[in-house]
């Protein structure tokens, strides 16, 4: 697979596109993709160590790149959760393995969701998209053999696009799969 063909699509198709949307008058204008982050929350690893393990290893897979464990900052009782405790996984992909990533999710992963009818396309108000999905599995990349639990993540599309407006646009001819209104 051509890694760089996401990046080049930016520059030679996406790009001029957004300059005569958005009246830009340098290419600089225009805005970018600047990464995305996976993060996944597993309130259940206060019970058992083991899935923090399985989610780090699920995250890699998936990415390509060293997931890390995240730690919570301080103790809550009533969760039974102490400071500096694993609390979840997040990986931050840039450059060319974010290229990879993004169209490995747009063109595989997401058609494999169930009854898929498009992401709904509310934005942050800073130009930066976050995107729920329930389960591991639509990612070929993991064994469905091998799941002992259905985890669910988010994937955060930032950008650094003025408005909402811009930052949909962005994303829209990146080709993510937005409902329609």
């Amino acid at each position: 697979m051509n890694t760089t063909s996401l990046k080049q699509d930016y520059k030679e198709r996406i790009v001029p596109i957004l300059l005569k949307e958005f009246g830009y008058s340098s290419v600089m204008q225009a805005p970018k993709l600047q990464k995305i982050v996976l993060n996944q929350g597993l309130g259940l690893a206060v019970a058992d160590k083991k899935i923090i393990e399985v989610a780090i290893n699920e995250m890699t897979t998936i990415t390509g790149q060293k997931a890390v464990a995240t730690i919570s900052k301080k103790d809550i009782s009533n969760f039974k959760l102490r400071k500096k405790m694993p609390i979840g996984v997040r990986v931050t992909l840039r450059g060319d393995k974010m290229y990879e990533f993004l169209e490995r999710l747009v063109r595989v992963a997401l058609p494999r969701v169930r009854d898929f009818r498009g992401i709904a396309n509310k934005l942050d108000g800073r130009g930066n998209y976050t995107l729920g999905i329930t389960e591991q599995i639509i990612f070929p990349e993991i064994n469905i053999d091998g799941i002992t639990k259905l985890l669910g993540m988010n994937i955060t599309f930032v950008t650094n696009a003025p408005t909402d407006e811009e930052g949909f646009a962005l994303l829209k001819e990146f080709g993510l799969p937005f409902k329609k209104n």
